[in-house]
């Protein structure tokens, strides 16, 4: 029998206002502990596909094993998805095709926490009235600005700004990011794809965060974000106690 959840949650996607289908997905289930993200790479074969196999996969996971077995199984499920991925690979006119996605999923149990990602997904953490940015983005964009040490907005103006530096499906191996943490009262977490963060600013994700309901931020957070031009689809998971 399942005890009840000390966690609280809400989460909702959209296709936005330019893109003719929503290949974003995710993954909602306090009862487990785990909520997940996962964006399909715009403009190949099968993103949506591949973002629903990511997430129907990690809910079919074992729950009553323990966190840190629960979080190795995670783990291995995400490599195993990226094999699938991989020999799915088609050729349509002599081209390969990737099917991949973008992943940031969220493993709550007691006072642990752990974030584990690859693309870029992200994952917010709201702490005593401040935002943190728990994941970091693996894309051209952040290589650019990590690497070369150029600005933000000089990086957005790479032609290729956008492009994934990792994503499950994306390469033979697949390299995760993990970061475990510490949960206290009152923290309030968000996972959210790209298409919301782009439109959305730091001082919107904060507010958002510090409402008592997380369906009252989920809210605010796409109606602030469909208010502007919404070019992508965009997905957000707001989890507190």
């Amino acid at each position: 029998m399942l005890l009840a959840s000390p966690w609280r949650s809400a989460a909702r996607t959209d296709t936005g206002k330019v893109r003719a289908r929503n290949e974003d997905a995710f993954l909602d289930s306090p009862e487990h502990g785990l909520w997940v993200v996962a964006d399909g790479m715009g403009g190949h074969y099968g993103g949506d596909r591949a973002s629903r196999l990511i997430v129907e996969s990690l809910a079919e996971l074992p729950v009553d094993c323990g966190f840190d077995m629960r979080l190795q199984h995670l783990r291995q499920c995400l490599h195993w998805l990226n094999r699938r991925l991989g020999q799915e690979l088609t050729v349509a006119r002599g081209e390969p095709r990737i099917i991949g996605s973008t992943v940031a999923a969220l493993l709550l149990e007691g006072t642990r926490a752990a974030c584990i990602w690859a693309g870029d997904s992200r994952c917010y953490l709201w702490r005593y009235g401040r935002l943190y940015q728990l994941t970091r983005d693996h894309s051209l964009l952040q290589q650019l600005i990590d690497v070369q040490g150029i600005s933000p907005e000089q990086a957005r103006r790479h032609p290729s700004a956008n492009a994934l530096t990792r994503a499950v499906g994306a390469a033979d191996k697949l390299a995760l990011d993990i970061l475990e943490l510490q949960v206290y009262p009152g923290d309030a977490f968000l996972l959210c794809s790209d298409g919301l963060y782009q439109y959305v600013g730091q001082e919107t994700l904060g507010y958002a965060l510090s409402l008592a309901s997380p369906s009252a931020a989920v809210e605010r957070l796409f109606d602030h974000a469909l208010l502007g031009t919404a070019r992508d689809n965009l997905t957000a998971v707001v989890i507190r106690q």
